[in-house]
């Protein structure tokens, strides 16, 4: 956070992105929940390694850090040293017996415990930033939604692409009418994690194959390995069904993989990039899903595979059909000769009047003779103080969040509902009313079987 920037100016930005994203002023004072003298928020870190350590370094800059938790104690030991004022915890079920004197909680641990970090903090009234995905399941995401509905207060899954400039120039452009109705949008990543040959994983230079993991690309370990003194385990496990420990769950993120604890770059990466066009056409509930790739592995997520949404009208919005491409998969907008091969990621929008290709960090109107001399509408997005940093100053303010529980939660949803139908083999119509598929192979895919001792 800039220095200069004062708290009246920073709640201006609040203020401006409430009424720009359509979002309510929740029911909870604004600053007076903070428990802190100073007026900051106080805040506990479920999750401190890895993409944790980075929440916590962006929390830890407008907020007190009160609470560190990680089943790795050498995770916790580095924490602790940067906040050694923050009691310490290995499992996070104790953490959440002792949130009287928390306003808010950050949860990164794997997805797959996602959702049992957060519900506890959520009905406790605790404002509440989770790392995406938000949940490993559609219905963790669904009960999720609806505690959060119940707990208002203010959430944020984080998808730090979300509050970069480039992607708030891209809506500003799709909700202004840019290059018309949309009605067809493909998003394409390059990357090639999950289940593929052992020639595949080499070529496309995989994380296994960089970890020196080559021989389990393709299958699961015969026999476990010795547990590293720093990791507790059984925690880490949590709710999933127990299996022995190997180096091709942790570190992480080798565990996203398998299905047990995630659900592949479905839902990691789908959580970024879907979420532009998620945002920009207000998509919300997709009416039909349908999947293809290999045939699916019993417990490894694909590297490569396709999926398709058919989302209805939303108001004055069309239709739109979106496409999902992975790894080796090609887009139809390079195999047609719109955009190069070169181009390994990426989203594009076809609407009336033209296209729009966006990535990460720039986007272009297409064709660009066509949209030469164009003049872009005025910026009504705000820029974001910075994806956490956001979160903490929208609780403070008694505010959403642009990335709140209500909006990530369906983009969840949808994206799951993509793994779902690709390892159901079969297209699948969605119900979201009733929270189920048509067919009910695919709707046991929806939920899963808690270990002992666990439940939401």
């Amino acid at each position: 956070m800039n220095p200069r920037i004062t708290i009246s100016s920073r709640r201006r930005f609040l203020q401006q992105s409430i009424l720009a994203t359509g979002a309510s002023v929740l029911g909870f004072p604004a600053i007076v929940s903070s428990r802190s003298p100073n007026g900051k928020l106080q805040v506990g870190v479920i999750g401190s390694g890895g993409r944790g350590a980075s929440n916590l370094k962006e929390v830890a800059q407008v907020s007190d850090i009160v609470a560190l938790c990680d089943v790795n104690e050498k995770n916790l030991e580095y924490a602790s040293a940067a906040h050694p004022q923050a009691r310490k915890y290995r499992d996070y079920r104790e953490l959440h017996t002792k949130m009287e004197d928390l306003d808010a909680v950050v949860v990164s641990t794997t997805e797959h415990t996602h959702a049992f970090a957060i519900l506890p903090a959520l009905r406790a009234k605790k404002h509440v930033y989770c790392e995406k995905p938000l949940t490993r399941d559609v219905h963790e995401a669904r009960v999720v939604m609806e505690e959060a509905k119940k707990a208002d207060v203010t959430t944020q899954m984080g998808t730090q692409m979300h509050a970069t400039a480039n992607y708030h120039r891209v809506v500003e452009l799709i909700q202004s009418g840019a290059i018309g109705q949309v009605g067809e949008v493909h998003v394409w990543v390059g990357r090639s994690w999950g289940m593929q040959t052992r020639a595949e994983a080499e070529k496309n230079d995989d994380l296994f194959v960089k970890a020196g993991l080559l021989d389990y690309i393709d299958k699961m370990p015969e026999k476990g390995l010795a547990v590293p003194p720093q990791i507790d385990w059984d925690l880490w496990i949590g709710p999933a069904p127990m299996r022995e420990y190997h180096d091709i769950y942790l570190p992480g993120p080798r565990w996203y993989r398998y299905w047990d604890f995630a659900n592949g770059t479905m839902s990691d990466l789908g959580s970024h990039w879907n979420d532009l066009p998620f945002w920009a056409l207000k998509l919300d509930h997709p009416k039909i899903i349908e999947a293809s790739g290999p045939p699916p592995h019993k417990e490894i997520a694909p590297a490569n595979m396709t999926a398709t949404w058919t989302y209805g009208k939303r108001g004055d919005l069309a239709p739109v059909t979106m496409h999902w491409y992975q790894g080796t998969a090609v887009p139809k907008p390079i195999k047609d000769g719109i955009l190069p091969n070169s181009v390994k990621n990426g989203v594009l929008f076809i609407g009336e009047k033209g296209m729009l290709f966006a990535d990460y960090g720039k986007h272009t109107l297409m064709p660009e003779e066509k949209f030469k001399g164009f003049t872009p509408p005025k910026p009504f997005i705000p820029d974001s103080p910075g994806h956490q940093k956001e979160w903490i100053e929208a609780a403070m303010a008694g505010k959403k969040s642009s990335c709140d529980f209500s909006y990530s939660g369906l983009l969840t949803v949808a994206n799951h509902l993509g793994g779902v139908a690709y390892r159901a083999g079969k297209k699948i119509t969605w119900d979201h009313v009733a929270g189920k598929t048509d067919d009910e192979g695919a709707n046991k895919l929806l939920t899963r079987e808690y270990r002992a001792g666990w439940k939401l």
